[in-house]
């Protein structure tokens, strides 16, 4: 996952809103959005190389979504895989508490990530980049490449994007948290980040949406959790020649308490 625009305890109605996109390289296999077991199980993609997932929900209200850190030149080749840490958590009995102190006393022995996590009414980031994990306020928040609510482009228009939306008149939806998503305007070469991966590939990682000949978004998910505890996800994959599939799934998830209000980062 690549891009993450969580609303926290913004709408009224919704106090759990995120839009979210996942850039791979065509050739990593991956499954789609999907229940990984029988009964109340974890639903989210999977990724077949390292076996772990980017984004997930548990009936349970277990949430959690992880990006890379960019770093380029700076890798460990025998690093379990990030996603692992995402998948994990979904099914540990773990509190979690408990578990971010396992992945910090472990978070060396991966390469750079930036983690959120969720068991209901606490929302959480850690980064092994970025010190101690920070509790997460109402409020909208972007997640790229570096570390929470930097202010890349991608992340600032998307976090506007959000803000905007969830403040119109109508309710939120998934159509429109979507086209959010499919954003593809390039950044002037000025707002760019200098991250050591050279000018070309900072302008076509720079766009909300990404396409090129061999990396590019491979799906965009909307997760809406209303206040009653119901949860739609929703993904949309995509592949080198575009658009490849949905997949929608709705399930009961522990009632959430009347949203709050909060400011785009």
């Amino acid at each position: 996952m690549c891009l993450i625009v969580l609303a926290y305890r913004v709408h009224p109605d919704y106090p759990v809103i995120i839009a979210a996109n996942r850039d791979e390289f065509y050739n990593r296999p991956a499954l789609a959005l999907h229940q990984w077991g029988p009964g109340p199980s974890v639903v989210a993609g999977r990724d077949l190389e390292g076996g772990g997932t980017w984004m997930g929900v548990h009936p349970n209200g277990r949430m959690a979504a992880l990006t890379n850190y960019r770093e380029p030149g700076v890798r460990i080749t025998t690093a379990p895989s990030r996603g692992h840490l995402v998948s994990d958590f979904l099914q540990s009995p773990q509190t979690l508490n408990d578990y971010l102190k396992k992945i910090q006393s472990i978070g060396s022995d991966y390469n750079g990530f930036n983690l959120i996590l969720s068991e209901g009414e606490r929302w959480v980031y850690y980064s092994n980049r970025g010190g101690a994990p920070q509790e997460l306020q109402p409020g909208v928040h972007g997640l790229s490449n570096h570390l929470l609510n930097t202010p890349w482009p991608k992340v600032v228009r998307s976090c506007r994007a959000m803000k905007n939306h969830l403040s119109s008149h109508r309710p939120p939806d998934v159509e429109s948290l979507m086209q959010l998503l499919q954003d593809s305007a390039v950044p002037p070469d000025k707002d760019l980040p200098q991250t050591g991966v050279g000018l070309e590939w900072e302008r076509r990682l720079g766009t909300v949406f990404i396409h090129s000949p061999i990396y590019g978004t491979r799906a965009s998910t909307v997760l809406m959790v209303a206040r009653d505890g119901t949860a739609r996800i929703c993904e949309r994959a995509f592949d080198h020649d575009g658009f490849a599939g949905e997949v929608a799934q709705t399930f009961t998830m522990p009632a959430k308490p009347p949203g709050g209000s909060g400011a785009c980062p």
